[in-house]
């Protein structure tokens, strides 16, 4: 075999891994997005499984039924939560008053849970090493992890409004609703109106939400996390009542939380929705970066 051979054998050799690599680099990253997806529908099913997750909407749940039972035995009240005393002639407004209840305390709560989980969680358990080297990274699992978050959101204000409606037509007559307005509306009308209550209280929990993922990743203890950002939901609240502080109301992310009765008049007003979805926004893009910045740098070790 000539010296010519030898050289020309060896070079090819040589070019047969670097061409496996880079065919293999090709198809990680062909396989990439799908590996977001495949992420996020196994958090999605893993937190639709545990029994915490059915617990808390559970205790969502039973809030309409108990307002429900309450006043069906009571007869209602002028005094309590916005719309009880509407709540024995029309079924519907359970589920508007069961929200009003559920905004400021439960659901709030019950995001702070499932959001100041969401990483600690993982580290707790010493899971969250073996997801930083999986095909999908650190930016795109916190994205998963914010995402099933805002599922949940979306779970939980459904849970609260579809059981409302269903209890209200239960144990109260159903029909055509009169509006904060003064305009009787027809009952499909209403409907749409409290779905478009859930999306504005939806929103609203968004920011929440990457308050509780940023918490998240500054420890590896959940309760920690959970803890700090409930307590933050409730300060936030706490210093909007106060009128010394009429220049920082605007900025807290809760201001907005119970705007929704403008979904209540006619014509519609999108106002405080608007205004609520870019401070939710806000709080979403502040909060996710310092997330970032502090899980892409963070070591590790469990």
């Amino acid at each position: 075999m000539s010296s010519s051979d030898a050289v020309g054998g060896s070079g090819a050799a040589v070019a047969a891994p670097s061409a496996a690599v880079e065919a293999r680099v090709d198809a990680s990253r062909r396989e990439r997005p799908s590996a977001g997806w495949a992420l996020l529908g196994s958090e999605l099913s893993v937190m639709f499984r545990r029994w915490r997750t059915y617990a808390m909407l559970a205790a969502l749940a039973a809030v309409p039924i108990l307002i429900a039972v309450a006043v069906r035995l009571t007869g209602g009240s002028s005094r309590g939560p916005a719309f009880l005393n509407e709540i024995s002639s029309n079924g519907l407004f359970v589920a508007f008053t069961a929200l009003v209840v559920c905004v400021p305390l439960f659901l709030p709560l019950t995001i702070g849970v499932v959001a100041g989980d969401t990483i600690a969680g993982e580290a707790s358990h010493g899971t969250l090493r073996y997801l930083v080297i999986a095909p999908a990274g650190r930016l795109r699992l916190l994205a998963v992890k914010y995402a099933g978050s805002a599922v949940f959101c979306i779970a939980a204000a459904l849970v609260v409004g579809v059981a409302g409606a269903l209890i209200g037509t239960l144990l109260f007559p159903i029909g055509p609703v009169t509006l904060l307005s003064g305009v009787q509306v027809s009952l499909g009308d209403a409907y749409l109106r409290l779905a478009l209550i859930a999306l504005y209280i939806v929103v609203s929990l968004l920011g929440l939400c990457a308050i509780g993922l940023f918490l998240s990743t500054l420890t590896d203890v959940p309760v920690g996390a959970m803890a700090a950002t409930a307590v933050l939901a409730v300060m936030s609240q706490v210093l909007d009542q106060l009128p010394q502080l009429d220049a920082l109301h605007p900025w807290l992310f809760s201001h907005y939380w119970l705007g929704f009765g403008d979904f209540l008049r006619q014509p519609l007003a999108w106002d405080s929705f608007t205004s609520n979805a870019v401070l939710q926004l806000g709080y979403i893009a502040v909060f996710g970066a310092l997330a970032v910045g502090r899980f892409t740098t963070k070591d590790i070790l469990s």
